[in-house]
């Protein structure tokens, strides 16, 4: 059987090591967004479906917290070479679901391979601590353990990436996991759950359930089993997930949207990093969290930045991800596509000007023209909102104190973006801007080894790196006396 593309696979639910119809009552079709016509029918959970997801993943939980850090870390690797044997067939479902070009399809799957490669080694290295006692006879030591079954949300837009950094985290730490996938991409998202099962990960530390959202989030946070959220997604229905995990106190990691700012000072090379500041705004057509969106460039060379940049955005090739040297596809669904109308619309009645796109393409699917905006101001909509689609805004700035404040007026803190050449005026900009990943000189905000997570409306916790593992581990203060 091929592993990427058999729907009697992929549009399942995965329970208990079983890849099996959902029982629900209701069921939806995955678009293909270049074309939109349907790969496939999912057929949603029923509750007895989510229960025994939920069952499952807590039976399985005490053998796999005992199961060895070498056991496990091997698992994972295993996982991490199925990814990559199979990773043109997978970046081809995810172009399919998701319409992102095939060489960022590619990188997709290789960043999910490296995310359990990481883990594999980090859970191995999930270290204690010895305290000195006060007094002779006394031994004090600190142990992580890990938190228990964990429930994990996930949303379409990096459909491979965002199960992958949940799951290798959980599972080197010894946790097993429920995982609600998006709907719009189960095929890719099925596809660790295929790598899972051939490595042969125990029946129930990996589940993945499709549903309605509301509802089966409610049911992973009202069982008692679940001691862990970790959601990727909105702010506002994060902030949801965390209220309703406090009412049984589950730990959470959320991880939510952005604005990201980026500040360009007047010491750049200006044709060089505009251009290169293309392919990093429309990369899978701006639905990223981290897309950088609000650029703040120094007065002197502002003319010219913004230039160079809409020229090249005029160039930059839009079509179906399958074709060759195409470099932005379409946004995923229709909503997507009308809320960037909105945004362009709204900034339109408020005067801003469209320096380039600003319309739908004709045609079957999704698509929209890469869209900027020149000297955007605060009142408009897509100053405030995420845009999450491919448009790019503008302004000038003055000096770095204006920089500063331009980039921290938003209530979010995901990802910030600086390019200077002045070591002074560096520093003072990764100190001030209140951002949770601060990229200089660069565009790449994520990667397996770092930390990567939001302050303020952008989310709590942190996946990646060595703190990734460590929120799915709790410490246990062990303080041994002597027998009496």
């Amino acid at each position: 059987m091929s592993f990427a593309n058999q729907q009697d696979v992929f549009y399942t639910q995965f329970i208990a090591g079983e890849f099996r119809r959902g029982c629900g009552t209701k069921s939806v079709e995955v678009l293909n967004p270049a074309t939109g016509d349907s790969l496939g029918v999912l057929v949603y959970a029923s509750d007895e479906d989510l229960d025994e997801a939920i069952d499952a993943a807590v039976a399985a939980f005490p053998k796999w917290r005992r199961t060895s850090p070498v056991e496990r870390a091997a698992l994972l690797r295993g996982i991490g070479t199925r990814l990559r044997e199979h990773g043109r067939e997978i970046a081809r479902q995810i172009t399919l679901e998701l319409g992102k070009p095939t060489a960022e399809a590619v990188r997709e799957v290789e960043l999910a391979a490296e995310l359990f490669e990481w883990s594999a080694e980090e859970g191995r290295r999930a270290y204690g601590r010895v305290i000195p006692a006060r007094s002779p006879g006394l031994r004090q030591t600190a142990i992580p353990e890990p938190v228990g079954p964990v429930a994990a949300f996930g949303g379409w837009n990096a459909p491979l990436v965002t199960p992958s950094r949940k799951i290798s985290s959980a599972l080197a730490a010894g946790c097993t996991i429920v995982v609600k996938p998006s709907e719009e991409t189960p095929g890719v998202a099925l596809a660790i759950a295929r790598a899972a099962s051939d490595v042969g990960v125990p029946a129930g530390v990996v589940n993945l359930v499709f549903g309605d959202p509301a509802h089966v989030s409610d049911r992973l946070l009202e069982a008692p089993g679940i001691r862990m959220v970790s959601f990727t997604g909105a702010t506002a229905i994060g902030k949801q997930i965390g209220a309703k995990a406090a009412l049984t106190m589950k730990r959470t990691t959320l991880e939510l949207g952005g604005h990201a700012p980026v500040i360009v000072m007047d010491d750049v090379n200006v044709p060089q990093l505009a251009r290169s500041a293309v392919f990093a705004k429309f990369r899978n057509a701006g639905q990223v969290c981290t897309s950088p969106t609000r650029f703040y460039v120094h007065e002197c060379i502002y003319e010219q930045f913004v230039t160079t940049f809409v020229e090249t955005a005029r160039n930059v090739k839009v079509g179906n991800g399958l074709d060759a040297g195409v470099q932005m596809g379409p946004l995923k669904n229709r909503r997507r596509r009308d809320a960037v109308e909105l945004l362009i619309e709204d900034a339109r009645v408020h005067g801003v000007n469209v320096a380039c796109g600003g319309s739908r393409i004709d045609g079957p699917g999704f698509f929209y023209e890469p869209t900027v905006l020149t000297n955007f101001v605060d009142g408009c909509r897509a100053a405030n909102e995420e845009p999450f689609g491919p448009l790019a805004m503008f302004r000038p700035i003055r000096d770095v104190d204006h920089a500063i404040a331009e980039a921290n007026r938003l209530p979010f803190g995901l990802a910030s973006y600086i390019f200077t050449r002045d070591i002074s005026v560096a520093q003072k900009l990764t100190e001030e801007i209140d951002s949770g990943a601060v990229c200089l000189n660069e565009w790449v905000v994520a990667l397996a080894e770092t930390p990567f997570g939001g302050v303020k409306d952008s989310g709590l916790g942190r996946e990646g790196g060595c703190e990734g593992l460590e929120e799915y581990l709790r410490i246990k203060s062990i303080r041994q006396g002597l027998v009496l």
